[in-house]
C-alpha cells in the first residue's frame, strides 16, 4: 500500500469517529509525538493514553475538515480545521496541521502544529 493510500486512510479514520481503531492500526510500538515539538510523546501505550485523555475531554465533535494534504516520499503533512464542544462546555475551532513520518506502513513520528 503507498503512502499516499495509507495517509489517506488515516484520513478517513478520522473524519469516521473511528479514532482509536485507526490509531491502532496505522501507529508504531516506538511512535514519537509532540505537540508544536515540545514535550515529547513516546511509545504507542503513552501516546494511546493521551488520545484517550483528548477523547474523555469531548462532549461533541460537530465537525472536521481537511485541507491541503502533501506526501513527500516518507512524510505527510495534513491541514486539519476540527469543530469540538469540550465537557466543560467551551466549543472551540481548532486547526492544526500535522506532520507524519513514515516506516514499513506505520508512522513513527507525528508532530501536531498549533497556535
Amino acid at each position: 500500500m503507498s503512502i499516499n493510500t495509507q495517509v489517506q486512510s488515516v484520513i478517513d479514520g478520522i473524519l469516521t469517529g473511528k479514532i482509536l481503531e485507526t490509531f491502532d492500526a496505522y501507529y508504531a510500538n516506538d511512535v514519537v509525538m509532540s505537540e508544536n515539538r515540545t514535550e515529547e510523546r513516546i511509545g504507542k501505550v503513552v501516546n494511546r493514553e493521551y488520545e484517550i485523555q483528548f477523547l474523555d475531554n469531548v462532549q461533541e465533535f460537530h465537525g472536521a475538515k481537511v485541507g491541503r494534504v502533501i506526501v513527500d516520499g516518507d512524510h505527510a503533512a495534513v491541514e486539519w480545521s476540527f469543530d469540538i464542544t469540550f465537557k466543560d462546555g467551551n466549543r472551540v475551532n481548532m486547526q492544526q496541521v500535522t506532520v507524519q513520518t513514515w516506516k514499513d506502513g506505520k508512522i513513527i513520528r507525528e508532530d501536531f502544529y498549533h497556535g
